[in-house]
């Protein structure tokens, strides 16, 4: 399992000050796991070469799914050139901070797990917004 992280990646900072949490479902990621974020590390890291933002750990949805689907963004079907087996309800995945906004401002934004939200993810959506989308 040492190839799905970089230990030498400093540690980055979730929307709440603390230490980024994994955004993955799993706590143990396995070889099939449908691994997220910029760096498919399971934690919503970023960096300059970022230019997404994918830094919102967020739960799927099917509403949210489908949404994602009709907008241009189809993150449930399967990519077998690029080892994608597509996400579905209940997987979490960093998604791009605009993306997000974007769903919000439709009335179709999932959920959002802080702990797991990288603190960067505050410069396009307030805290204020987050929290009222917090998985707990």
């Amino acid at each position: 399992m040492d190839g799905f992280f970089d230990k030498k990646r400093k540690a980055q900072l979730n929307v709440l000050g603390n230490k980024l949490e994994l955004c993955n479902c799993q706590s143990e990621l396995k070889e099939n796991s449908k691994i997220t974020g910029f760096y498919r590390d399971g934690f919503c890291n970023t960096d300059v070469q970022d230019f997404g933002l994918h830094t919102v750990c967020s739960i799927m949805t099917e509403e949210f799914l489908d949404y994602s689907k009709k907008v241009g963004n189809d993150l449930s079907t399967p990519i077998i050139e690029y080892n994608f087996p597509g996400l579905k309800s209940g997987d979490h995945w960093c998604l791009c901070a605009s993306r997000w906004k974007e769903a919000f401002l439709d009335g179709k934004a999932p959920l959002v797990k802080l702990e797991s939200t990288n603190i960067l993810t505050l410069s396009l959506i307030d805290i204020d917004t987050l929290k009222q989308f917090s998985l707990q």
